[in-house]
């Protein structure tokens, strides 16, 4: 009887074994990269991995640093990479041109651009930017829907100083005082101001003033849509479970990047930062809704301000559709009959 029972539990164990070895051996590769070096936004993903939700969707991920969201689009439209996170207004320029891309979810739904400078200037609102010195990059994003932000609060460009450079050198002109404020996210150029200085710094958000667009967001090659939408399925699942349990648990979220990445960052700011950008992910109109449920007309309007503002071809308007898919998100009971 003993040996009897000892052989099923060997038989069992050894089942059990071969499960998961072939269940490793069936996981699918998947590279993950990045819009730019890590930081606070991007705790998600790497919660999602240490927790193992893309391990249970058959996902064996792996998480690259990006140099910049139009160096990621370019690496999915080549198969170079399998998913990228970007700035999606950026991935609709590439489209709109031609590029084999398109998103299979816009996390990012509230923008993040802002005007931001230290605390102690006490720049809080836009009239406070009179008299003041802004850095910014010229042809980027913010730089160009920065004209329908003056618009929109009734600036005008006589009521304030510019200085332009890349992005460290606009860094560097507010840590240094050369400037009085920048153009950047609320979540990431705000961060590092902070942790170069130690001083608390203050956004003037965009989307406070009825400036919004869409940001950030998960990208992929329209041929693995099409000849891969189980991938796609299963990685969107995985994402989606990994939004909504790093929302819970922002501080797991940041010790996981640690955890994967010892020089990610500081601690604090990485929490910081990645508790200022949970609030980006949904508007009025999906607050009850699951991460990505972007609407029609969130994008529509992002379209259009492209259009208007970001020397996107009108003909964009025509089919916005190709720049975005709802169709490989899990399920939502929430989400609106309008869409």
């Amino acid at each position: 009887m003993k040996k009897t029972a000892l052989m099923k539990t060997a038989a069992v164990a050894l089942c059990a074994f071969a499960a998961s070895t072939l269940s490793a051996q069936a996981a699918d590769k998947v590279t993950l990269m990045l819009n730019w070096y890590v930081y606070g936004e991007h705790a998600p993903f790497y919660y999602g991995k240490d927790k193992g939700l893309y391990e249970a969707e058959g996902i064996d991920l792996e998480i690259q640093e990006g140099r910049g969201s139009a160096v990621t689009t370019q690496l999915v439209a080549s198969k170079g990479v399998t998913f990228g996170y970007v700035d999606v207004p950026t991935m609709i320029k590439a489209a709109a041109k031609g590029a084999p891309v398109t998103s299979p979810g816009v996390l990012l739904q509230t923008s993040p651009m802002s005007a931001m400078g230290f605390s102690e200037k006490n720049i809080r609102k836009p009239e406070d930017i009179k008299g003041k010195i802004v850095a910014m990059t010229p042809g980027d994003s913010m730089s160009q829907i920065w004209p329908l932000f003056l618009k929109k609060t009734g600036l005008k460009e006589r009521d304030f100083e510019v200085v332009s450079g890349d992005g460290q050198t606009k860094l560097n002109a507010v840590i240094n005082g050369q400037a009085d404020l920048l153009l950047g996210y609320v979540m990431d150029q705000s961060m590092k101001i902070k942790d170069a200085t130690g001083k608390s710094v203050t956004p003037i958000r965009f989307a406070d003033y009825g400036v919004n667009m869409v940001s950030s967001g998960i990208i992929a090659n329209t041929a693995t849509l099409k000849d891969n939408p189980d991938l796609v399925k299963r990685f969107m699942a995985a994402t989606t479970k990994a939004i909504e349990g790093a929302e819970k648990a922002p501080k797991e979220a940041v010790d996981a990047i640690l955890k994967a990445n010892p020089k990610g960052g500081k601690p604090d700011t990485l929490l910081e930062g990645f508790e200022l950008t949970i609030p980006l992910y949904r508007t009025a109109e999906t607050k009850s809704m699951r991460p990505f449920q972007v609407t029609d007309a969130n994008m529509k309007d992002s379209v259009d301000l492209l259009v208007e503002y970001g020397g996107l071809d009108a003909a964009a308007k025509q089919d916005i559709k190709k720049f975005y898919t709802r169709d490989f998100l899990p399920a939502d009971p929430a989400v609106a009959k309008t869409q």
